[in-house]
């Protein structure tokens, strides 16, 4: 969230465009956010404190007009990300709030906030960018959720744009920083550790195609099937629970349907289980199920679901860290936060005996 401090000044000819809050905390012999706390009109410091802060700030000529952070260049000690995705959506994807919480532990430690907005196409959310960019609103942007030619990296690699951070793989990072995760080789262990098990047709439930990493995936998976000679079935769909319980009915009522399938969030694969109990078909015995993305869900489920498993929390802390460095002056690099590892749960087992529906 935005800070919007509260003082008050009678005539902007005294104030100083370049004192900040962290020339006031220095002058003052207390945190940044003591100083937030203070002319803000929060809760947080003592009275006296917050008199003197704010007597300290007047004598430096501190203004807290955005238009004077702005041609100051102050930091606004928020950082901005912006999701365009369905809100209803963004309420059942674990992922997301696993990643914003990471965000926030590492924004907390240094008295910094998130501004999170959500809007309903990537056009609006170049016009957010670029809205905060001219008023200076954020100090810079956590770039998700990438799709190919992503016109976003383009614009933060443009003279004058906001320091970026992309969330994603390197080879569309345009150079800028990014941290990823190896979503190919962890596809690649998910497949041969259900060929291990002697599974011959495994079935790919995945998400978005235009998503960078969503094409990443399903190519490894194409490629590792290939590879091992064995029957692929690739299924798009939106990552809801409602598109993964209709893909799996469809998989599962077909003549000769796999044996297994991965799945491209967790909370499809939790509705991939109701469905197969709904047809007659035991979890692993007949069918073997793997999500994306661990998280409570999956091991609080009946069977407990196998996941293809990463720390999510710290993939978010990871993020705003490198951001971070990248005010500060870091040269781009690309830094490889994890490889999702299969986590081996109650959900998949040996290739069954198949059976015929009734």
């Amino acid at each position: 969230m935005e800070l919007g401090y509260c003082l008050i000044v009678k005539s902007s000819h005294n104030l100083d465009p370049h004192v900040t809050i962290h020339d006031i905390a220095q002058q003052a012999g207390v945190s940044i956010g003591a100083v937030s706390f203070a002319l803000n009109g929060r809760k947080g410091v003592s009275d006296q404190t917050r008199k003197r802060i704010q007597k300290i700030a007047r004598e430096m000529g501190w203004a807290p007009a955005s238009a004077a952070r702005s041609l100051a260049g102050a930091k606004s000690e928020t950082f901005g990300l912006v999701l365009a995705r369905d809100p209803q959506n963004l309420g059942v994807e674990s992922f997301y709030m696993g990643f914003l919480a990471g965000v926030e532990m590492e924004l907390a430690e240094r008295s910094y906030g998130l501004l999170l907005q959500v809007v309903p196409s990537r056009d609006a959310e170049m016009i957010t960018h670029e809205r905060w960019r001219s008023t200076r609103r954020v100090d810079g942007l956590i770039l998700v959720d990438l799709v190919v030619d992503d016109p976003r990296v383009a614009a933060a690699s443009s003279p004058g744009a906001l320091p970026s951070v992309i969330v994603g793989d390197p080879s569309v990072a345009g150079g800028l920083t990014s941290v990823w995760t190896d979503d190919a080789t962890s596809m690649r262990s998910a497949v041969g550790y259900l060929a291990d098990l002697g599974h011959r047709h495994i079935a790919w439930v995945s998400g978005i195609e235009l998503l960078v990493h969503t094409h990443i995936r399903n190519e490894a998976f194409k490629s590792e099937m290939g590879t091992r000679g064995l029957e692929a079935t690739v299924i798009g769909t939106d990552y809801t629970p409602a598109a993964g319980a209709r893909v799996t009915r469809d998989i599962l009522s077909s003549a000769s349907r796999a044996t297994a399938i991965i799945y491209d969030n967790d909370v499809m694969a939790v509705a991939a289980l109701s469905v197969a109990l709904e047809l007659g078909l035991r979890v692993p015995e007949d069918v073997s199920i793997v999500a994306w993305d661990d998280s409570t869900l999956c091991a609080h489920t009946y069977p407990t679901l196998t996941a293809l498993s990463h720390d999510v929390v710290a993939f978010g802390s990871h993020t705003a860290r490198r951001l971070f460095d990248v005010i500060d002056g870091a040269e781009p690099r690309a830094f490889l936060d994890s490889t999702p590892h299969v986590m081996q749960r109650g959900s998949t087992g040996p290739v069954p005996e198949m059976r015929t529906l009734s």
